[in-house]
């Protein structure tokens, strides 16, 4: 039989010329009241290391993604047939009952190297249920078949050789349920992150969207998020604020769990002490580093905020979930902006 090749989300993908049927997503699964130990279960991925989407479910981009420990990151969306995403100026899209968010999260063998095999660790499910998101994380099993669900999360020993050639080693974390909550917690309920029109419109994706039938507008004037790491999309200060969006402004917004710190970091926050300029630490302790603001302009050195970005202290780390090692890029962007700003 003839196979051609193609490549999705940067993966390389043997697909037939005439490709078996496969059953279509279960529906039924994803509404009901039920956590399936297998992620085969719900048929949206399919193939080894769950490489092949199911019909109708769409890999998908974001402009600015969070920081996983330098994971590399394969995203997928389903939308049940006969229902849209509601478009929102504001905050993530409005995804309708039955849909699905999917992550997998996975590690290659050598970053200076485009063509090196990633190795899929998990792949995260959001299910979008009548009562709210359903936050499932499954494990992939030795032999890439499947993934088991592991609620009660799970470490991984990793290693691989990183961009500047050196080899680094970590205890990657899979999440527990209460764990998810900390990222994705808005008033006791599990929220969305990462899709946000601004951060998911590159100028097409959204657009090719609407002609399939599976977003209902997308606004001429509708904001994009910059890249953070390309300059062509923006200047260092409007990257350097994508960056905390993404990163930090989950938690530190007026309805998130870091609130109370007064320290509010999403896109759409003035300038002010609100953003950290000037601001003194609402508690003294370790996290402050015996530095007197969170962010001191012109002094990325004297920062609360580059302080605890740098730190993998558990007691001093920012983000507090979610990574085991420094993000060297993001430090050094932010402290770029930081030190820009007198």
């Amino acid at each position: 039989m003839m196979r051609m090749a193609a490549v999705l989300c940067g993966w390389l993908i043997m697909v037939s010329a005439a490709p078996a049927p496969f059953p279509a997503v279960n529906d039924a699964l994803i509404i009901g009241g039920t956590l399936p130990p297998k992620l085969s279960e719900f048929r949206l991925l399919s193939g080894a290391w769950g490489k092949a989407p199911n019909a109708r479910v769409m890999p998908y981009r974001l402009n600015t993604p969070l920081f996983s420990d330098y994971t590399e990151k394969y995203r997928f969306a389903y939308v049940p047939k006969g229902k849209t995403i509601a478009w929102r100026d504001d905050g993530v899209l409005d995804f309708p009952v039955g849909s699905v968010l999917v992550k997998s999260f996975g590690y290659s063998a050598d970053m200076r190297q485009s063509d090196a095999p990633v190795r899929i660790l998990e792949t995260r499910l959001l299910l979008r249920r009548a009562n709210g998101w359903v936050a499932l994380p499954y494990v992939w099993d030795e032999d890439g078949q499947d993934a088991t669900l592991k609620r009660a999360g799970t470490r991984i020993a990793v290693g691989w050789t990183h961009s500047d050639g050196q080899r680094r080693e970590i205890s990657y974390s899979v999440p527990n349920a209460n764990q998810c909550k900390g990222c994705h917690d808005k008033g006791g309920a599990i929220s969305l992150i990462g899709p946000k029109g601004r951060n998911l419109n590159d100028g097409s994706q959204l657009q090719t969207w609407v002609k399939l039938g599976v977003l209902d507008r997308v606004p001429l004037t509708a904001p994009r998020l910059p890249v953070w790491s390309d300059p062509a999309t923006g200047d260092v200060t409007a990257r350097a604020r994508a960056y905390l969006d993404v990163n930090c402004a989950h938690c530190h917004n007026p309805q998130g769990p870091a609130n109370t710190s007064g320290l509010l970091l999403a896109w759409e926050q003035p300038t002010g002490p609100n953003l950290g300029f000037g601001k003194r630490p609402t508690a003294a302790g370790r996290g402050s580093g015996e530095f007197n603001f969170t962010i001191a302009a012109g002094h990325p050195e004297q920062s609360i905020l580059i302080y605890r970005m740098k730190s993998l202290d558990p007691g001093i780390a920012m983000p507090e979930l979610g990574r085991a090692t420094v993000h060297d890029e993001g430090v050094a962007l932010v402290s770029q902006w930081i030190a820009a700003s007198k």
